[in-house]
């Protein structure tokens, strides 16, 4: 939008010389990259077992994965998945893509970890420790450590979900700090920084905040409405996020809750709105965004994998997670991506942007 005093500046009486001669865009990093490797900087890979498929890796080889998500089937134990990673690695060293995978895990502690080690502690019992704080950065370089140590470089934490009722869906399994968006924010910051300083990429999620799902609203299994008011979305759910953000986390996950008070339409990660308006307009966040799981039940209604994945990069969403342990799921993403690209449906200036902030993002970790 103009400045407001734009259309009152009296006219210039300088005196105007030929225009500059228009300079060339910088080269971006997805410069020379073909269309199906651009669309694959967007795609989080799965697979099940405890080996990843031949297919995985000829496909990291021909440079057209983001990344690998882990979860327990896949993990044995260190030295077995050390060695997996590894062989990712060699993987990615022979693609035309000169930066590293992205290899990420859900251990946020407690309950939800992917490996044996720290964060020992929930959430919740961080929140509800004698020095919140210094646990809380205790808990996030401990989930760095234990990362790095294994070659990953991204942790799908911390949740920064505000929970509204005890027992409900996210306070469980112990996975909120608080019911206090005051007291979240701090110990969410100080997990990020801490982890963030071990060279392990953090993730605020589920925004704008599952906290008001009752105990049997999981998006995983079908769809949930989150019906709180405006002033409660912004005033405690994304409160915490405003924190996150300020200090610079890497990635923010978005929910595939909907919020009639944002858009009463669309789950928040297939809502422009909430992405392109809330989370990076109003709360400012120039980092990579990412899906919660793709074949989750709450996207029971919006077609096949490829068409979820074209809705959630339409929204905004930069990379698409494929959890479902099928290798095949991230191909179909992939090739709808391209789809939509090549006929117009993705703009591709905005696509660009997207596999840029990945590159960024991958540039910087190890």
């Amino acid at each position: 939008m103009a400045s407001p005093s734009a259309s009152t500046a009296p006219p210039s009486t300088k005196v105007q010389g030929p225009p500059p001669a228009p300079s060339l865009p910088a080269p971006t990093r997805s410069a020379g990259l073909t269309r199906r490797q651009l669309a694959g900087q967007r795609i989080i890979y799965s697979y099940p077992g405890l080996t990843p498929p031949a297919s995985l890796l000829r496909i990291i080889r021909a440079g057209e994965a983001a990344g690998v998500i882990f979860f327990g089937e896949n993990i044995a134990g260190t030295a077995q998945i050390s060695n997996v990673i590894a062989q990712l690695r060699r993987a990615q060293a022979q693609s035309p893509v000169h930066v590293p995978l992205l290899l990420m895990a859900d251990q946020e502690g407690g309950l939800i970890r992917r490996l044996p080690g720290a964060p020992a502690r929930s959430e919740k019992q961080i929140g509800q420790s004698a020095d919140p704080v210094a646990a809380a950065a205790a808990a996030g370089t401990g989930a760095g450590r234990t990362l790095a140590a294994v070659g990953m470089n991204v942790n799908l934490a911390p949740v920064l979900d505000v929970y509204s009722i005890a027992g409900n869906f996210i306070d469980q399994y112990q996975r909120s700090y608080s019911a206090n968006p005051g007291t979240v924010a701090p110990l969410g910051r100080a997990f990020i920084a801490a982890q963030q300083r071990t060279g392990v990429a953090a993730t605020a999620k589920h925004f704008p905040g599952l906290g008001w799902a009752a105990t049997a609203q999981n998006t995983d299994t079908g769809p949930v409405t989150l019906s709180q008011s405006l002033a409660r979305v912004r005033g405690t759910d994304e409160f915490p996020y405003s924190a996150a953000v300020a200090i610079g986390v890497d990635l923010v996950m978005v929910s595939w809750a909907t919020y009639p008070a944002l858009d009463p339409n669309r789950p928040a990660g297939l809502s422009p709105t909430v992405v392109g308006q809330e989370l990076r307009g109003r709360i400012g966040f120039t980092g990579v965004t990412i899906t919660d799981a793709l074949e989750a039940g709450a996207l029971s209604r919006y077609g096949s994998t490829g068409q979820r994945a074209v809705a959630a990069a339409t929204a905004g969403m930069d990379l698409i997670l494929c959890s479902a342990r099928d290798v095949s799921q991230g191909e179909a993403a992939t090739t709808a991506l391209v789809n939509a690209q090549a006929g117009g449906q993705l703009d591709a200036t905005g696509f660009t942007a997207a596999t840029d902030r990945i590159a960024a993002l991958r540039a910087h970790l190890h």
